[in-house]
Parts: structure tokens; C-alpha cells; sequence
């Protein structure tokens, strides 16, 4: 057990078998995905999480997380099939022996002027940013609905900020915070449904693979960032496991991880 403490899905944070829980992350394989599903193994959460093209990195995650003492195990899912997420939820089910936690993190991003998102483009981007973690909530629903469970769906600034040459992103990301509202309303009151909405995210390690581009487009918005600071992975892995963790009390919340980004 590390200084993070217990994970519980109950409305105290206090005590618990920390190993009494079962998370789920989708698109958990690596950056920020692999973040949130460390930081819960960390808590003493069981882990599943999935992947689609990422096997690699899936079995890198998962033997991490092993290595922190708790149960974990990778399944490959297409958030975009319903046939696909209805077969993996239910074999994390089988494999874990139920499911307290959701963590909706499997999404796309692309930047391309508005006026040249082709019909392909902006229904794939919806697909997998809004449809998906529809299609996975409704497959958990009823297994943690069983445990008084919590989902978390990882949105974007981009949600409540128009970006335009994010059009089709944008769109998606709004989606998925009015999605948010509506699942907390309609699960309760079983199951608490918030959104960590992070802001410019910059992955530990990834400098060196960084174009010129996105390396200066990383110090502009640092720049005019309040707090200083392009966010990290685990900024936003906290948030998640303080939505998991925190009073039950609390739900259909957005809560921007932007260092204050949103109010410039």
C-alpha cells in the first residue's frame, strides 16, 4: 500500500480492501491512459484496461501494474463497436468478478481547418469521443449499478472552449460534458458520473519525440497559462482518482485540470 491510501467505491474514503476494487480504463495502454491506470494501481485497485492497435504498450501496462502487488489484465476493445465493448466489458466482469470503477479515456484528436473535416473525419471523431464512452457505460451500467460504482470520462478544455482548427474535436469533447450531466442524473443513485476536462497536457518523456511545432506551441500555452505550467499526465490521473474517491455526494461535475488555462 502506497501513501495514496485505499481505493473505496462506497461514499467514506477512509477504509476499504484496497483490493476489493475493480477499475476500468479504457485506452490504458500508454500516456495518459497508463497514468490513471497506474495511479489506481498504486491505490490498491485491480486494473483492466484496453486497447486497440497498442498491444505492446498494453502488456508493458499491465505488468506495471503488477509489479504495485495488484490484479491487472489488458483486453482489446473497439469503443466504436457495440458488439466489441459489450464482449470486453463482459469479460472483465468474468475475469475480475465484477467492476466498481469507469474510467472512459479512449478518444482521437486531430487538428484540421474547419472548413476541410471531411464527413469521414468528423463521424470517426464522434464515434469514438461520444459514442464510445456511450456504448461502455451502458454495457458497465448494470455492474456498477451492482456496486455502487463511479464513472469518470476524461473530456478537454476543448469541450467548453471553441478551438477552430479543432472543429470536429471540439464538438465531440462538448458532447461527452452534456453526456456527462445526463448519465449522472439518469444512474443515480447507484452510480456518481463526473468528467476531468484537462487543458494543455504535456507527457512526461515525449520531448524528445516532439516536432519543433508542438515543442513551441507547448511553450505558448505555458506561457499564458496562470499557474505557470503545461499540465501533466498525473495532474490529471489525481483528478480522476479524486472523482473515484472523493464524497459520492458529488456528480455530474466537470472539472477542468488547466492550471487555469480556461480563464485566459
Amino acid at each position: 500500500m502506497t501513501s495514496e491510501g485505499p481505493m473505496t467505491s462506497g461514499s467514506s474514503t477512509s477504509s476499504g480492501n484496497p483490493g476489493g476494487q475493480v477499475a476500468l480504463v479504457t485506452g490504458g495502454a500508454k500516456r495518459m491512459g497508463r497514468e490513471i491506470a497506474l495511479t489506481l494501481a498504486r491505490s490498491g485497485a485491480s486494473v483492466a484496461i484496453t486497447c486497440r492497435e497498442s498491444i505492446q504498450d498494453a502488456e508493458i501496462t499491465v505488468r506495471d501494474c503488477q509489479r504495485l502487488g495488484v490484479n491487472a489484465a489488458a483486453f482489446s476493445m473497439d469503443v466504436r463497436s457495440e458488439r466489441s465493448v459489450e464482449e470486453t466489458v463482459a469479460a472483465v466482469v468474468a475475469r475480475f468478478g465484477g467492476l466498481d470503477f469507469l474510467v472512459n479515456n479512449a478518444a482521437i484528436f486531430e487538428q484540421i481547418a474547419l472548413e476541410n473535416i471531411t464527413l469521414d473525419q468528423w463521424d470517426r471523431m464522434h464515434q469514438t469521443n461520444a459514442r464510445g464512452p456511450f456504448l461502455v457505460a451502458r454495457a458497465a451500467l448494470p455492474h456498477l449499478r451492482a456496486r455502487s460504482g463511479r464513472i469518470v470520462n476524461i473530456g478537454s478544455l476543448g469541450g467548453s472552449h471553441p478551438w477552430a482548427s479543432h472543429a470536429h474535436y471540439c464538438a465531440s469533447k462538448a458532447a461527452l460534458e452534456m453526456l456527462t450531466k445526463t448519465m449522472a442524473k439518469a444512474f443515480a443513485p447507484q452510480v456518481s458520473v463526473n468528467c476531468v476536462a484537462p487543458g494543455a497536457i504535456v507527457m512526461e518523456g515525449s520531448g524528445a519525440a516532439t516536432g519543433a511545432d508542438e515543442a513551441e506551441s507547448a511553450r505558448r500555452f505555458a506561457a499564458k497559462t496562470p499557474m505557470g505550467r503545461n499540465g501533466s499526465a498525473s495532474d490529471v490521473a489525481q483528478a480522476v482518482r479524486f472523482f473515484l474517491t472523493g464524497p459520492k455526494f458529488i456528480t455530474g461535475q466537470v472539472l477542468a485540470v488547466d492550471g487555469g488555462l480556461g480563464l485566459v
